[in-house]
């Protein structure tokens, strides 16, 4: 625990600081996740009116310092590419699923 007076305040600084990036990575992620589900689906109209909300939200946790510039460009890029392929080809679940989880292995 902290002892001195300004230890105490980095502390509460830092909680609130953690509340609101854990809002800000949930938010792009429940995106992310609500774009793959449309693509099983083979929405697409659905899925494109998300995808300005999930540019937004991954804008915002790069602008913030949430996530970097090339893992905010590679996500908006991959979910991009998910949605024009929904037309062409129907995006496997085994696909997305081993991608997702690739991603997390990697972190």
């Amino acid at each position: 625990m902290p002892i001195t007076k300004s230890a105490k305040k980095a502390l509460r600084q830092n909680k609130k600081r953690r509340a609101c990036n854990i809002r800000q990575k949930n938010a792009f992620k429940d995106i992310t996740k609500n774009i793959k589900k449309l693509a099983l689906e083979n929405k697409k109209k659905e899925a494109e009116k998300l995808l300005s909300k999930a540019y937004k939200s991954i804008d915002k946790a790069y602008k913030t310092g949430i996530i970097k510039k090339n893992t905010a460009a590679r996500k908006k890029s991959r979910l991009t590419k998910l949605i024009n392929r929904i037309g062409v080809e129907k995006p496997k679940s085994k696909e997305i699923k081993e991608k997702s989880e690739k991603s997390k292995d990697s972190q």
